[in-house]
């Protein structure tokens, strides 16, 4: 692996709400993970910047290569005071920035010199769009034969779709998502933020870190063609299997599944819900217990409960309607039911749960979520948040010094 220069650290203060807020000494007091390992983000809007995001928040020095305009996530929805969108603060942060014209021979030519050093690159175009520019696999593993190459796409980088443009909507589209979403008889619904790009950018990250344990073993790099469209058919679980063997399609039903009940949404009194399921045999009986339905026959059983489901739920309703929210959290927690109040960011954003486990932080001035996962022994760290167009162009001059 290439030696990893230590970035610039801007100040990581933390929020007296946020105990786990980036800077935390425990975070710091590890080597990281990927401490070593270098990767070059020349990916856009937006799974394949989330997959070098998770690498750098383990270690990896990730170091962003957009356009001299900036990368368009810059400006995408709600910007923060310094003009860069919050979207960038979140999928650029501990990543060190460099601009470069990839259409320009100097550009090319640049770029090329960062990948002699280079572990993982992480590419976003359309399929072709690498070879366009004269850094197609062939030239760059011809410069690093032990490099990964995380190339993520629509759809793939072959079969008949592999040209067409792909965002998470497409994805989530004809990945069977929207099929299944939505009531009974209502129009497909598309997820109010985009699943396919975070789900693609987890997906990304494992297999190019699959690829790199193969290139540390051996010396050879690969490619790895991760899409967001494949993705989404992967999130489907059984689904495929039930309908090549059953001949059975799952239809939208809101947030009932056909294969267990009680499961779903409840309204309290208070205005406030409930997201509730009790698919064991366990937890179904100490919620009959809790509604007064022990020994009722049409509840004896999943099937018997599946096959009255609307009577169920509607007990259940009319019990959470009889309550408010916490009175109704209490009682469903002393039987030991699993059930969760239905939060808005705002919920989750003061949560002392999520303040304790450092789900959400603070990274320089800008609350966002934290790490993904706790290590116990290489624990990841947030440095920094998306930093601005060239913050770090003076690694190209250094990178030429040391060629």
């Amino acid at each position: 692996m290439a030696a990893n220069p230590q970035p610039g650290v801007e100040s990581s203060a933390g929020r007296s709400d946020a105990p786990h807020s980036a800077g935390d000494p425990r975070a710091q007091g590890c080597g990281a993970a990927l401490q070593g390992v270098v990767v070059l983000d020349v990916a856009s809007h937006a799974a394949g910047p989330h997959a070098a995001r998770y690498l750098a928040d383990f270690g990896a020095d990730v170091i962003k290569v957009e356009r001299p305009t900036g990368d368009p996530m810059r400006r995408i929805g709600w910007q923060a005071p310094d003009g860069d969108s919050y979207f960038w603060k979140v999928v650029g942060r501990n990543k060190r920035c460099v601009s470069l014209d990839l259409n320009s021979d100097d550009g090319n030519r640049r770029f090329l010199q960062l990948v002699h050093s280079a572990d993982i690159l992480v590419e976003n175009l359309r399929p072709g769009g690498l070879e366009r520019l004269g850094l197609g696999p062939d030239q760059l593993l011809t410069v690093r034969p032990e490099l990964v190459v995380l190339r993520v796409s629509g759809y793939g980088q072959t079969g008949p779709y592999a040209g067409l443009p792909g965002f998470a909507t497409a994805a989530e589209g004809i990945g069977g998502y929207a099929g299944i979403s939505g009531e009974s008889g209502g129009r497909p619904l598309l997820p109010p933020l985009p699943i396919a790009d975070e789900a693609a950018g987890l997906a990304g990250a494992f297999a190019a870190m699959v690829a790199l344990r193969h290139a540390e073993r051996t010396g050879e790099g690969q490619v790895v063609d991760v899409n967001l469209a494949d993705v989404m058919v992967q999130l489907l679980g059984p689904l495929v299997a039930v309908y090549a063997h059953e001949g059975v399609l799952q239809q939208r039903n809101g947030s009932s599944l056909p294969y267990t009940a009680p499961r779903g949404t409840y309204p309290c009194r208070d205005g406030r819900w409930l997201a509730l399921s009790a698919s064991s045999d366990g937890v179904a009986s100490r919620l009959l217990a809790l509604l007064g339905l022990t020994g009722d026959p049409r509840f004896a059983s999943g099937a018997d409960r599946l096959a009255n489901a609307e009577d169920l739920d509607r007990i259940l309703t009319d019990w959470a309607l009889s309550r408010d929210q916490a009175d109704a959290l209490q009682q469903l927690r002393d039987a030991d039911v699993v059930v969760a109040p239905v939060y808005t960011v705002a919920d989750i954003v003061h949560d002392p749960h999520f303040q304790a486990r450092g789900t959400v932080t603070t990274v320089g001035d800008t609350v966002m979520q934290g790490l993904l996962a706790e290590l116990s022994r290489t624990p990841g760290h947030l440095q920094f948040a998306g930093r601005p167009v060239a913050a770090d162009q003076q690694l190209l001059d250094l990178n030429q010094e040391n060629r």
